[in-house]
């Protein structure tokens, strides 16, 4: 008796602990996981994605979570060219690469989930993260309208805001910045990754209605708009 292929997911920025925790949630949950690092994807650069996604058979494709990503904090003032290009081409123009390399194989099988892992930057604006938020921004619409696109094909995006992680992402920001941050949150404590990564797996797994929406996974309240 022939066994039933594993549905396939790929996660970009792989070498994250972020990308690792849901990488090994989704393992656990039954799914055959890509999760390449820069060096074998960069989602930045256009002949990378399109070697990547057209180098593979990706039939059994069913979620792609958009998490690479990279930060380079300075104020406006001081920030070079190249500090803003980097960020805002790694964190949204890599979500654009990667989503259009597997939006029309989704289209012809009329399924599949886009996730895209934002932050709440986008959101607050902190000072001296104007490259990052914008990109972060840009995510959220970037989702929006992929599920509108895509919704008359049975193909959902969302955007998590997993929240301030303590991994080596944030490992450089001054410890006082850190406690401030922490002082923002009503219940005092930050998010883990696996918590993170077990939400990611329940919304594709668990929630097949839900489309075009923004999740954030932390305790700080924004006011309404």
């Amino acid at each position: 008796m022939s066994s039933v292929p594993s549905p396939l997911a790929l996660v970009t920025g792989g070498e994250g602990e972020l990308a690792r925790a849901i990488s090994k949630q989704l393992q656990s949950d039954g799914f055959e996981v890509l999760a390449p690092g820069r060096a074998e994807l960069d989602v930045a650069d256009a002949a990378s994605v399109g070697a990547y996604f057209g180098g593979r058979d990706l039939a059994r494709l069913e979620l792609l979570v958009n998490n690479a990503g990279v930060r380079r904090d300075r104020s406006l003032v001081r920030m070079g060219e190249g500090e803003w290009d980097e960020v805002v081409a790694v964190n949204l123009r890599g979500a654009f690469l990667c989503s259009r390399a597997v939006m029309r194989g989704f289209f012809k099988r009329r399924a599949g989930h886009i996730i895209n892992i934002g932050s709440y930057s986008a959101l607050s604006g902190p000072v001296g993260q104007t490259n990052y938020a914008a990109a972060k921004a840009g995510m959220i619409g970037l989702t929006k309208s992929l599920a509108l696109e895509g919704g008359k094909y049975g193909v959902r995006a969302n955007c998590v805001l997993p929240g301030w992680l303590e991994t080596k992402f944030t490992a450089d920001i001054a410890p006082e910045i850190s406690e401030r941050v922490r002082s923002q949150h009503s219940l005092g404590e930050f998010n883990t990754p696996d918590a993170a990564a077990q939400f990611v797996c329940f919304l594709h797994t668990r929630m097949a209605a839900v489309s075009g929406q923004v999740f954030q996974l932390d305790s700080r309240m924004g006011r309404w708009i």
